[in-house]
């Protein structure tokens, strides 16, 4: 590939500036000399005293359209980098096609477009990247087998290896050293968080370098001695990740890394959202007076997010806390400088400030918006009759149990499990004894209710006649941090009419994040509807298509579609009210609305002017 060369342009803050130069050779790669390099606790661009200032942004959270504009928003904050994980599930959400590089999935094309815009780029390949993402990148059909993730076992690092094959080639042609932007790549991420295989760590440095990254490499972990110690490797630069408490973070490195430079991989100065909590926020004040001590003395720093976007779709992960799910909600705003929507928020000029970024923004503060209206949300299609009327990819897995997710090679979405038991006459105790995440069950076409882990339990009416019994399991979100991670989805556990196991099941995927606009329109075509879930569709017009923010007040839970486009997941219990719907995802003249409503539908569909994440709650994350 030919090379391309990007301006580059620095906005420095007015702290101590850093002098005399060094250059180093990453002689395993055979490499040409890295942008960056260091010396003496300080940080080098081509020999030249440097600052990273970088900020988050996810190309597979910003709809490709709006890449650019988002990235000049970076610039106007006063950051000279934009730092990028790449979701591996995302590119190869299935093993047996080749990875995507196309479309919203186009790394090279958002690498360039930083480029273009005068920036640095840091790539985060990986392969686990955790980012609040499902499963933390890694590909369900890989964590779904008897595989040590994250780890030297050579069934994970064969797999990462062929991933690899395709992505590194990728960065390495858009290198500093190839007249690109890339000037860091991570080895892993924040591996010190989750074990200590440093064979594996080594690994996955050489994997990078035998692929031709010859850029500066670093790894990322909590200012610990316990994460330090599993997470870092002798020879690559140690960064870390933080909220808080930047002198102390400073310090400990001081005594293990003296010779260098202070470089924070991720600021967190915002947080994430999950379902049934408080929106996260974390106050203007606390965030630059954090800020300011990272930078201080020539620290470097990456923003965590400066601007976080959005779960389009499923991608959504999730936590656990005590074995407990929770479940990440679709807006991934974070409280960041840059709103989900692209608005500059208070946060940002304060930030812009305090690293003495100047002249004229060339972005606007906030991109247009459609008018607040209101529109019928009609009901057409009962749930478990619109579902069956989508046709699978694959035919139904018979068995005595329930099928996985997993074992029907489905990442996200549903499986409608369907059983023919006979229930003696009278009432019974119907347990799902293991359900991940949350089932609705009916009995001969009639709604029983829903379960989870905490309410695994319905009461049955048996008549002593066979019965149709469904259950349709819903992911919330695969793990994406922690020893969770690749943990499996569906009904795990058996099914039990108070203590008799119910056998003989039917297993179908219900593949909703990979369904066409033809067979969501199948889904909404098969009326009539009666109860009280089930597809919904709501139109309006627009003459010129512009941002507006979705709510639907009276309804309980479901997922929206948005001219055949998968939003992402809605829930009554919050925080997330609105969904945000860029611009680029409508069109002029009628927009079609689609709802999949799981448990109780309203009767109307909002279009707001304004984003409504829930109320605020502060936050600040600090390790310990």
């Amino acid at each position: 590939m030919a090379s391309i060369t990007y301006a580059h342009t620095v906005t420095e803050p007015p702290t101590t500036h850093i002098s005399s130069a060094h250059t180093t050779t990453d002689a395993a790669a055979g490499a040409a000399t890295s942008a960056l390099t260091w010396r003496e606790g300080r940080l080098y661009r081509h020999g030249v005293p440097h600052r990273i200032l970088s900020g988050a942004l996810h190309y597979f959270r910003v709809h490709p359209d709006l890449w650019r504009d988002r990235i000049r928003r970076i610039a106007d904050l006063g950051l000279n980098t934009v730092d990028t994980y790449v979701p591996w599930n995302f590119h190869q959400p299935h093993e047996n096609e080749p990875p995507r590089f196309d479309g919203w999935r186009n790394v090279e094309r958002f690498i360039r477009t930083v480029g273009e815009e005068g920036l640095d780029v840091i790539v985060r390949p990986g392969p686990y990247i955790c980012a609040e993402w499902s499963g933390g990148g890694l590909p369900s059909w890989l964590t779904g087998r008897d595989v040590a993730v994250r780890s030297s076992d050579p069934a994970f690092t064969s797999a990462v290896g062929r991933w690899f094959d395709e992505l590194v080639p990728r960065i390495t042609s858009l290198q500093a050293s190839e007249g690109g932007p890339v000037v860091a790549v991570q080895v892993e991420n924040e591996f010190g968080s989750f074990g200590d295989d440093h064979a594996y760590l080594r690994w996955n440095r050489q994997a990078l370098t035998q692929r031709g990254i010859g850029e500066l490499l670093f790894t990322a972990d909590g200012p610990t001695e316990l994460m330090l110690d599993g997470g870092t490797l002798p020879g690559t630069l140690t960064a870390v990740t933080l909220g808080s408490q930047p002198g102390a973070a400073r310090q400990l490195l001081a005594t293990r890394r003296p010779d260098e430079p202070f470089v924070v991989a991720e600021f967190w100065n915002g947080w994430f959202d999950t379902w049934g909590k408080r929106h996260h926020v974390r106050g203007v004040d606390s965030a630059v007076g954090t800020l300011r001590g990272i930078i201080a003395d020539g620290g470097s720093v990456s923003i965590y997010m400066a601007h976080g976007g959005t779960n389009f779709g499923l991608w959504a992960g999730a936590n656990e806390d005590e074995g407990r799910l929770q479940p990440i909600v679709t807006s991934y705003d974070s409280d960041a400088p840059i709103a989900e929507d692209g608005s500059l928020t208070a946060k940002f000029f304060a930030i812009r400030e305090a690293l003495g970024a100047r002249g004229p923004l060339r972005s606007p503060a906030r991109l247009p918006t459609l008018p607040p209206t209101r529109v019928p949300l009609v009901h057409r299609a009962d749930l478990l009759a619109g579902i069956r009327a989508v046709p699978t990819p694959v035919p139904a897995l018979t068995a005595p149990r329930p099928a996985s997710f997993e074992q029907l090679g489905l990442d996200a979405g549903m499986v409608l499990h369907t059983a023919y038991p006979r229930i003696p006459a009278g009432e019974h105790r119907l347990v799902l004894t293991d359900v991940r995440d949350r089932a609705l069950v009916f009995c001969d076409g009639t709604w029983l209710g829903v379960t989870d882990p905490d309410s695994p339990e319905l009461p049955i009416h048996g008549t002593g006649e066979v019965v149709r019994l469904d259950v349709l399991v819903e992911n919330l979100g695969r793990v994406n941090y922690g020893p969770g991670i690749g943990g499996h989805k569906g009904l795990l556990g058996p099914v039990l009419v108070d203590r008799r196991t119910v056998q003989g099941w039917d297993s179908t995927p219900v593949a909703l994040q990979e369904w066409s606009a033809t067979e969501l329109a199948d889904a909404v075509a098969a009326g009539p509807a009666t109860t009280h879930t089930g597809f919904a569709v709501a139109t309006f017009d627009v003459d010129t298509p512009a941002d507006t923010f979705l709510a639907l007040p009276g309804s309980s839970r479901g997922l929206v579609w948005v001219n055949g486009f998968l939003l992402g997941r809605y829930w009554e219990i919050g925080p997330q009210v609105t969904l945000y719907c860029p611009a680029p995802l409508l069109r002029v003249g009628e927009n079609t609305v689609t709802v999949l409503e799981l448990e109780r539908l309203g009767g109307v569909l909002e279009l707001r002017d304004r984003p409504e994440l829930g109320p605020p709650e502060e936050y600040v994350e600090e390790f310990g």
